[in-house]
């Protein structure tokens, strides 16, 4: 041991650090948020509430957790269920918006962190705390979005973050400083990958995927099987949709979260949304991730499809172009910035007649949409069927290319000296 634990402690590298009252504590019962209890009390002589948000994250035991964090210090222990305001207030807008952050990250972690802070900012207001503090690296992309929120609700709460504080540099200096404070440590075994868990997705990040040429081991994926083990059965299902928002599965209507828990057991039975990809973090360097999001890919491809019959070209073009925007602004922690909310008002008047069903075949790891239906659609069979109607007259089409084809004519003159 290089003695970094011992200083881990006391160490105070921003100088003099002022006395806070209350500090409300992101906290998940693993090793690194139990440290931050007996750190916080000792650097900055303040009573900390912990707080847990449920949104699904699965590998979180809520039992005995409130026993966990009073023996490492905490005053309390506050836990609130969030799964269906996480995936009403968040996710379906993202959904609807047709959010993807460069082309295939469909935005499970970003989404989440802004609930669970506004959670924070609540909780904290609720206690009469002064401070809200996480256990996020600072080379990560989550300290943004929780610290952005806490900015953007309330810019009077102090924030404290410990990794960017601490001398604390690994898993032995964090053991020996949780002995040290009589901290209970986690008896479980810790993955080699770092992982992020919630009802939209899975994350998968470290060990052999740090190199981006190694192929990810069949063991490591936890919501989908391999789609090579998959039913040799495809399986149909019929989401509903009401103005760019799922309601229904195989004409059930169900709640949001319930909805979404469905399509999870379903999706993943399928091996479908496994996603590979080198992404760019906010704080600028590169990073390869695995995603697994097996109800979230099926919910994407249902309602981008229905858009085909509801919407125009032009609209589709403009709603895409902003739908890039609208990712970066999730990705990067701005949830609740005047931009996104503006653009997420353009989003619900345009998709109000995004309203019909999207019925989807899946099998073995891939997804097709075999029929759509819409009122609202566009599409008019007499229209576009090559037979001669009503409407449309197959004559007219020659003038109309002459005048939509002047320019590139006029160019092509002009290049020939005519």
């Amino acid at each position: 041991m290089d003695g970094n634990s011992d200083a881990g402690g006391n160490s105070n590298k921003s100088g003099l650090r002022g006395k806070l009252n209350k500090v409300v504590l992101a906290y998940s019962g693993g090793l690194d948020t139990s440290i931050v209890v007996p750190w916080l009390r000792e650097n900055y002589g303040c009573e900390v509430v912990c707080f847990t948000a449920d949104v699904s994250q699965g590998v979180l035991e809520l039992e005995g957790l409130e026993e966990k964090a009073k023996a490492s210090g905490a005053s309390q222990l506050v836990v609130k269920d969030l799964k269906e305001e996480f995936v009403r207030d968040y996710i379906f807008p993202c959904l609807r918006a047709g959010a993807i952050y460069e082309r295939k990250y469909l935005l499970g972690t970003s989404m989440a962190r802004p609930v669970i802070a506004k959670a924070m900012v609540d909780v904290a207001k609720e206690v009469g705390a002064d401070a809200v503090a996480h256990g996020c690296t600072g080379k990560g992309n989550d300290q943004v979005r929780f610290e952005l929120t806490f900015y953007a609700l309330n810019p009077e709460l102090k924030v404290v973050a410990p990794w960017r504080e601490w001398d604390i540099t690994g898993r032995e200096d964090a053991i020996e400083y949780a002995k040290k404070h009589n901290v209970p440590v986690p008896v479980t075994k810790k993955s080699i990958y770092s992982r992020d868990r919630n009802l939209w997705h899975l994350s998968h990040e470290g060990d052999i995927l740090e190199d981006p040429a190694n192929e990810p081991k069949k063991d490591m994926f936890m919501m989908t099987v391999d789609p090579e083990d998959a039913p040799d059965q495809p399986e149909y299902i019929e989401i509903g949709i009401m103005s760019g928002s799922p309601i229904s599965l195989n004409r059930k209507v169900l709640s949001p979260a319930s909805l979404l828990t469905e399509l999870n057991e379903i999706g993943g039975k399928h091996g479908i949304g496994r996603v590979d990809m080198v992404e760019n973090r906010l704080v600028g360097m590169k990073s390869r991730g695995v995603y697994e999001t097996p109800g979230g890919t099926i919910l994407w491809t249902a309602v981008r499809d229905l858009e085909s019959l509801t919407l125009d070209r032009e609209t589709m073009q403009v709603k895409d172009m902003l739908a890039l925007k609208y990712a970066e602004l999730v990705y990067a922690g701005r949830w609740f910035d005047p931009l996104r909310e503006s653009m997420d008002a353009f989003m619900d008047k345009i998709t109000e007649t995004t309203t019909g069903t999207v019925t989807l075949k899946l099998y073995k790891g891939s997804i097709t949409v075999v029929s759509r239906k819409s009122e609202h659609s566009l599409y008019r069979e007499d229209i576009s069927s090559f037979e001669n109607g009503q409407i449309y007259d197959q004559a007219d089409a020659a003038g109309f290319i002459r005048l939509y084809g002047l320019p590139t004519k006029v160019r092509a003159m002009l290049n020939k000296g005519v």
